[in-house]
């Protein structure tokens, strides 16, 4: 697929394609958050600064909600220790765990895509193709064992069928395609190649979004660049949600479509 240059200007709602998130860093997020949790709901807890699953986890229940909150609040009202420095609140957020989403063969997937930001004197972005992840194992929202949850490598490691099933893990963007084509266009009635058109246009979209909103806080400074994981997830009505932007992506090649996939991104990307 290649590098291509991002165009697309128009503006979606935040509704429209991320997932409702709350900062538990600021007091009055964590308290909106509390308010709006429902029993029954489950939100995804995870901090920024991070990546490979770490310290991810799970609110499932009002009282786990009520309990972690109240930890948070503990903290942040602690004095100052001896050393003369105030613990905050670990930067974290909540976001609201999507419980539908749309499987391949009953196992759950995104997709990490690529946004390049070339140059910030003049702006230059480019958006480059991936690579699906799917989970070892057929998905259970009511599962508590988290490779069931979370799609990366580092992740779905831990899981034991990981071994046997590892060079099944990884789909290349032209299987996802031909998966679609197959099983789920005329049901659904999606336009031929739904992957490559109407899915790619919406990521492509929703980076440029989410650039033009951090434009500003980026040094401009000729020879500046970098690379971005963006991962999606299509919920089981077609809707494409961003989940996440890393700024630091894995680019480790432990199966066969990554060592294809990999080099040539990076390579691409210099």
């Amino acid at each position: 697929q290649g590098l291509q240059l991002v165009f697309d200007h128009r503006l979606l709602k935040m509704e429209e394609f991320f997932p409702e998130s709350f900062r538990l860093d600021l007091r009055d997020e964590r308290n909106a958050f509390f308010e709006l949790y429902q029993e029954g709901d489950i939100w995804i807890c995870k901090p920024t600064c991070s990546n490979q699953g770490r310290g991810i986890f799970l609110l499932k229940t009002r009282a786990a909600v009520a309990s972690y909150l109240a930890k948070l609040h503990s903290t942040e009202e602690e004095p100052l220790s001896k050393k003369g420095s105030c613990k905050a609140p670990q930067a974290r957020i909540v976001q609201r765990y999507i419980q539908q989403p749309l499987l391949l063969g009953g196992k759950k997937f995104d997709v990490r895509s690529y946004l390049l930001i070339a140059c910030t004197a003049p702006y230059v972005v480019f958006f480059a193709q991936g690579y699906v992840r799917l989970t070892c194992s057929s998905y259970d929202a009511a599962s508590d064992d988290l490779t069931a949850h979370l799609t990366n490598q580092y992740v779905q490691k831990k899981n034991p069928l990981y071994n046997q099933l590892k060079e099944e893990t990884i789909w290349r963007m032209e299987h996802f395609n031909s998966y679609v084509n197959e099983k789920c266009r005329r049901a659904r009635g999606l336009p031929k190649d739904w992957v490559f058109t109407v899915f790619t246009r919406r990521m492509q979209q929703i980076m440029v979004q989410c650039f033009l909103a951090a434009r500003l806080k980026l040094e401009r400074k000729l020879g500046y660049f970098d690379l971005i994981g963006c991962d999606f997830l299509v919920d089981e009505d077609f809707k494409i949600w961003l989940l996440e932007m890393n700024a630091n992506p894995a680019l480790h090649t432990n199966c066969s479509v990554l060592r294809d996939i990999i080099p040539a991104v990076v390579g691409e990307s210099l």
